[in-house]
Order: C-alpha cells, then structure tokens, then sequence
C-alpha cells in the first residue's frame, strides 16, 4: 500500500510538473506568434520561409505521431483531452468542428492555444486596445512605442538579437586584434567592418557613425575614412518606390509635375533620398527628398530598444546621468526629423531670423517649393557646392569660422538650433557662402539658458575657471542636491586643467585622458558621482563635435573654445540684458568684478573682448570672402556700433561700466596732472612746491587722497594709455 501510494504521489507531481512546463511552453509560443507581423515575415528570404515551414511541419508530424498515443492511452491525459473538447464545444460548435479531424495531440495543443486566447481575451476587456503605430500622432511618444512593441515581442526580440548578433560579432573581432597586437595592423579593414555593421543596423546606427566620421580627434586615421563612407554612400532604396512614394504625397503623375528627374538618387542618406529634377511650369532646378519606406516603425523599434535598456546601463555602470531622459531628447528630434512639412518651416525660419544679423548675406538654406511639399516629399532649390570638409579653396577656414558664428546665433540668440551639421549638410557654394542643408532635427533653447550659456562661455573664454563650477550648477551639469560641494577646490583645478588643455587647441587629442580620469576618480572618491549629462546637452553637444571635427581636419590645432571668443564678445559688448552685463563684468574685471571701489579693467581681458570683437565683424560680414570693405571701414562701423550703445537712452551694462571707468579715469588723470605740475612748479626752502603752496598755504590738503597719486590711479592711468594704443592699433 505504501508502494503504491509513493508512486501514486510521484505519478502526480510529475503531472503537475509536466502541465506547468506544458502551459509555460504554451504561453512563450503565444507571445511569440502574437508578437510576429507580416512584415517581419515578408522581409525574410523565400526560400528561408519555405526551409522553417517545411522542417516546422516535419517534426510536428514526427512529434504528433508519438504523443497521438501516449494522449489516447494515458489514464490521465486521455478523460482531460476528452473533456477539453466538451468545454469547447459548449462554448462554440464551430471549435469542435475545427478540432475533430485535427490528430488528439495537436487538437489538445490547439485547444490549449484556444483557451488561453480565450481567457486572454475576457481579461482584456475594458482596456484600451494597443495603438496600431508605435507614435499615433507622429510625435516621440515612449509609452504609445511600449504598448505598440508590447504586442509585438517578437519582433523587438528578433531585433534585439540581430543587434546584439552583429554588434558581439564586431566587439569580438577587436577583442581579438587587442589580444593579439593587431588593433594597428588591422584598423583599416574593421573600419570598413564597423560602417557595414552601422549601415545593416540601420538608420539610427547610421546617424551615430555619421557624426563620428569627422572627430579626428577621437578616432584613429583608419576608422575616420572607414566611417566617411557612411556619409555618401548609404544604400538607397529602388527608385520605382521613391515615384511611387512622390506621385501618392502630390497626387501627380512625375511627367505630369518635372520635365527632367533623374534616373537615380543623386543622394542617399539614413532617412530619405535625394534626387535632382526640374519644375515643368517654371523650369526651376530642384532637389527632391523622399522618405524611406516604413522608416517610422524602425527608428521607433530602435528608440525603444535603447529606451529599454537604458535603466539597466544606468545601474550597471553607476551612470549620474539621466539616460532615459537623453534617450527621450534624441527621440523627439530623430522623430521631428521625419515630419518634412516641419523640416521646410525650420528652413524658412532659419532664413528669416538671420536677415537681421550681420551673416546676412553669407549664409543661407535653400528655398523651399512649398507646393510640391509635404509630409514625406520635400523640395527645394537646388544648389551647387562642394561639401565644406572636402573643399580646397583657400576661404574653408573662413568659412569655418562662419560656421561656428552662425551655430551660435543660432543657439544663443534665435534660439532654435540645427542638430545635424554632418559634413554632407554644410556646403560651399560656387560664389563663396555657407549653405546649410537638412532642417529635419533642430532644438529649442529657452532664453533663461541661453544667457546661462553666455555666462558659462564668457568665463572660459576668459580662463575664469573658478565661476565654471556655478555655471555647470546652472546648465544642470551637477545636481542640485550637490550644490554645496561646488566652491570645492578641487573642483576647480580639475576643470581648469581639461579647459585650459582643451584652450590651448587639438580638441580631445590635446587633453591627457589618463590625468583628466585619475583626477575624476579622486573627485569621486571624495565627493561621489559628482557631474551629470543634462538631456537637453545631447543636441549641442552633437552639432559642435561635428563643427570642432571640421575645424580640425583643417588645422590640427584648432581650439573651439577660442573660436567661440569672436562671438562671444559681440554679444558681451552689445546686449542690453542684466545677467548678460554681469558676465560682461566678469569678463573685463576678472576676479575683483564685485569690488566696484577698486576695479579697474583688466588691460589683457579687454584686449582679447576688442580682438574677437573685431575679428566676428569681420568674418561675419564676409568681408574675408572677397567683399570689397576694408578694415578700416568695418572698424569705423564697430565703433559707431559702441557708441551707440554709450549714447542710448536705456542705460545699458556697457554704458554703466564705461560711465564708472571714465569717472576713475578723469579722477586718476586729474590728480595725476596736479602732481605733475606742481612738481614742475619747483620747491621752497620749506620742501613744498611753489604751486602747492599757493592753492593750499596752510597744506590742509598736502596728505590729502583727494589730491595724492595712490598705486589705484597709477594702474588706471597705465592701463588707459595701453587701451588708447590698442584702439589705435585695431584702426589701422
């Protein structure tokens, strides 16, 4: 009986054990199919199709004629297949109809499937059904993407591990080359290796080698030209389709709206591609940009594969940085750039607000067709130039130089800037101008951040490094639950280190990382995970990595915190804000900016202010690019420029501090002027000189600092005469 009862029980569990394996098994197979859609289906090869159907079907028969008899004559198993088929023919007739010529054990796995679909399906109600677009209103939207995906798992887990798959497969190959001592000998053929990879990844991959294919600093010579080809040579998609695509979004026929289109695209990029065509009506020459098909669904898989797992990076490396919200920042403009109708409005924009700048004339974006534009068509004039990374004229610096003054307006005073100035975007034309391609990803910057930013530059322009620590506070660089560790020292020494080194030119090349990282680890160690990544930094960081990358592949010693000094100091010297006045202070006073007693300007910091002055008149007028206006001219214009601002009615920052320096120094230089002469007036037996004894007799006022030279009034008057020889000099 004993025996019998123990093998009763071992019989049991095994049942119970089988069944709950049996209905794990079955619930993984429902997601799986749930999760596969017809295009992730369709995108496989036929023959591969063709492989997994027939090897499916083999072993299910295989499997079925086996488990048909333990199913019939099993004790247990035989009254629960029975009694399935009853509940179900309760529920509908038509199942038992479907399942009756099924053999018993596919007709008991389908009625497990049928089941579960079934309770799945009453569970259900009263929810939501999940969107049937990853972004329903063609906007970023990371929950809409989960709920979409959710219902899709395969499909997020069949890309899942094709990126794992090729990515483990290109880390290996180095791991590898490491090992062995051949990352040199073999970096020419895994660059070539690392832009396939990108380019099978797809569209978001692409992007990212893109805006790498430029920082010669970052990267070895090998892996920058592997990577330049992503720039050009993105595989296009049929041009049968791109038609097709273009006639759907005008409604016309191509014949119908272009007297000439090209055969092929003369320009594939990650998201759409280009072709040349010319207006019948008008006969204008145009650049048409088509949307990749289906180019939504993958980029908003992609964001949401990052965005999953993104968290996991977070904690896994102790990351003090807000991931998602970086993750999030760069979905919202990688999903803004697919809305061509809100690309051609930026361009406009753009266009718009730099009339009333002095890169009026010197840089540009193509005129927008408006009529035979639309949310995936976008056409444009077309322009002839070269790319601004691959030109030889003699301007590039210059030009360059523009580039970077314009980025700044935009981020700085517009306040919308263009995040994708890929070396493909920025070209110079046949007459000499800048043109920037390419709307599609841009940034708002409030106007509160944007003198925050003017701050932060205007103290490292100016080596201030100890105001560096406030500023990063501001930028949300550092926490705010860290503030108090701010006037930290050590802080200080180590951000003056990597800007002073990053100053000096050679972008990151030029910076000694294992320092800057041994400093970073102390800081650390003392003070905690101390910096973070703002969200909103991703766009700027991007748009001028890609600028200093340009800037270096033209002059190795190229420093894009110096190139920010012409800017800068414009903007020092001419806006009328309050906060902006305080850095104007900072700038020009240094650190006894708040001693308004004792300050006298700093002769160095307002040579350096009058120079980048100077020279951002200069190349933003274009007058370096063969216009006819002589320095002297421009130099006449800047200062009718200053003195309007002395002279306006509104008390401006530069007004206040000129009136507060001109009072010092007519008070220096006047009683500078007594003391002299008085000196040459001659002396008395008495020791007092003639002139001080007539005005004073009594020599009330001898020791009198109304009337004596102090060290203050020596240093004004020094640094007065060396500011008049500066002027003079910047005349001529």
């Amino acid at each position: 009986v004993e025996t019998e009862q123990t093998a009763k029980a071992i019989e049991t569990q095994a049942v119970q054990s089988g069944a709950r394996e049996t209905l794990g098994v079955l619930d993984s197979i429902n997601s799986f199919f749930d999760g596969l859609t017809a295009d992730a289906v369709q995108s496989l090869p036929t023959e591969t199709v063709r492989e997994i159907v027939s090897s499916a079907v083999s072993a299910a028969k295989d499997v079925a004629s086996t488990l048909d008899v333990t199913v019939t004559g099993n004790a247990v198993l035989a009254p629960a297949y029975m009694l399935i088929k009853a509940k179900l023919a309760e529920l509908s007739p038509e199942l038992t109809s479907e399942l009756g010529d099924l053999p018993p054990a596919v007709a008991l796995i389908a009625s497990a499937g049928i089941t579960f679909g079934l309770i799945s399906t009453v569970l259900s109600f009263g929810k939501a059904p999940p969107p049937r677009r990853p972004y329903p209103m063609n906007r970023y939207d990371a929950a809409s993407a989960r709920a979409y995906f959710d219902n899709k798992l395969g499909t997020v887990i069949a890309r899942g591990v094709q990126v794992t798959a090729l990515s483990t497969k290109f880390g290996l190959a180095l791991l590898s080359d490491y090992i062995g001592g051949k990352l040199d000998e073999n970096a020419e053929q895994r660059a070539m290796e690392l832009s396939t990879l990108l380019t099978e990844l797809g569209p978001s991959f692409i992007k990212i080698g893109q805006s790498l294919s430029i920082r010669t600093d970052l990267l070895s010579p090998a892996y920058v030209r592997g990577l330049k080809s992503l720039q050009d040579q993105v595989p296009p998609f049929p041009t049968a389709e791109a038609k097709q695509i273009i006639e759907e979004e005008l409604g016309q026929s191509i014949d119908s709206v272009f007297s000439e289109f090209s055969a092929e695209p003369v320009a594939a990029a990650s998201l759409g591609q280009v072709f040349r065509a010319r207006l019948r009506e008008s006969g204008r020459e145009v650049a048409l940009k088509v949307q990749r098909p289906d180019i939504m669904e993958q980029i908003a898989l992609d964001m949401h594969l990052i965005r999953e797992i993104a968290p996991v990076l977070k904690r896994t490396f102790n990351l003090n940085t807000d991931i998602v919200g970086t993750v999030d920042a760069w979905g919202l403009g990688f999903v803004d750039e697919l809305d061509y109708i809100s690309e051609a409005r930026n361009a406009e924009e753009f266009t718009e607000s730099i009339q009333s700048t002095s890169l009026a004339g010197v840089v540009y974006s193509p005129p927008v067709i408006e009529e035979c534009t639309t949310g995936k068509v976008l056409t444009t004039e077309w322009v002839d130039g070269e790319r601004l990374d691959k030109s030889s004229k003699g301007d590039v610096t210059i030009l360059c130089s523009i580039a970077m003054n314009t980025y700044l307006t935009m981020m700085l005073e517009t306040g919308t800037l263009h995040c994708d100035p890929h070396p493909g975007n920025l070209l110079r034309t046949t007459d000499g101008k800048l043109c920037i391609l390419d709307w599609g990803m841009v940034t708002k910057l409030s106007p509160d951040l944007q003198v925050t930013l003017i701050e932060h530059m205007a103290h490292l322009t100016s080596a201030d490094y100890a105001e560096v620590p406030r500023d990063l506070l501001l930028l949300g660089f550092i926490p705010q639950s860290k503030a108090d560790l701010i006037e930290d020292s050590g802080i200080v020494e180590v951000l003056a280190d990597i800007y002073g080194a990053w100053t000096g030119g050679g972008g990151a090349a030029a910076i000694n990382v294992n320092k800057v990282i041994a400093q970073l680890q102390d800081l650390t160690e003392k003070k905690g995970n101390l910096f973070q990544i703002p969200p909103y930094f991703a766009y700027i960081a991007k748009s001028f990595s890609v600028l200093e990358g340009i800037g270096l592949s033209n002059d190795e010693k190229y420093s894009i915190i110096n190139e920010c000094l012409p800017y800068v100091s414009q903007r020092l010297l001419t806006d009328q804000s309050e906060r902006t006045g305080g850095a104007l202070s900072t700038f020009i006073f240094g650190p006894e900016k708040n001693n308004i007693d004792t300050r006298i300007v700093d002769y160095d910091r307002v040579e350096q202010l009058i120079s980048g002055f100077s020279d951002y008149s200069t190349s933003a007028s274009g007058a370096n690019l063969g216009q006819d206006k002589p320095r002297a001219e421009l130099v006449e214009e800047l200062s009718d420029q200053i003195l309007d601002l002395l002279a306006s009615e509104e008390e401006t920052p530069l007004q206040t501090i000129f009136i507060e320096q001109l009072a010092k120094i007519i008070s220096s230089t006047s009683r500078s002027l007594w003391t002299d002469l008085r000196e040459r007036s001659g002396r008395l037996p008495t020791g007092r000189t003639f002139l001080g004894t007539v005005v004073d007799p009594l020599g009330i006022f001898r020791t009198s600092p109304v009337v004596r030279v102090n060290e203050l009034d020596e240093k004004t008057i020094d640094t007065t005469r060396n500011l008049i020889n500066l002027v003079q000099e910047q005349a001529r």
